[in-house]
């Protein structure tokens, strides 16, 4: 059986680690995202406006998955709001949680599984 090549993702374009983890890892052609808060990657700092600007933050890939982390969960209708400016239809399978804190003081931190490269959609 041959074995798959995995690779680890840094990159300088999204904030950095703030722990011991990975920005992502490429197995195949499925990337798996690290959580992502709001944050500037060039202040390290969240970035000014509140949920609405630091969920539009943490959205920026084609994506298959995500996971979101909220601190209120009455924020999920700001966020399906701000979400649907990215994906505009065949939308990527979802979880959404209400969680005690995250790292920061961010109010939201999204989590991602990507695949690179070109794919075609069937919906079922």
């Amino acid at each position: 059986m041959s074995s798959l090549l995995r690779r680890v993702i840094s990159t300088a374009k999204a904030p950095g680690a703030i722990g011991p983890y990975s920005q992502a890892v490429l197995v195949d052609r499925t990337v798996y995202i690290s959580g992502q808060i709001g944050m500037d990657p060039s202040s390290g700092q969240l970035v000014p406006g509140g949920i609405e600007e630091e969920a539009k933050q943490c959205i920026y890939l084609l994506v298959v998955k995500t996971t979101v982390l909220l601190a209120d969960i009455n924020d999920f209708n700001t966020v399906n709001d701000i979400y649907k400016q990215y994906f505009k239809s065949n939308f990527p399978a979802r979880a959404a949680y209400q969680v005690a804190a995250l790292p920061k003081g961010g109010r939201i931190e999204i989590e991602a599984v990507a695949v690179q490269g070109p794919f075609t959609t069937a919906l079922l």
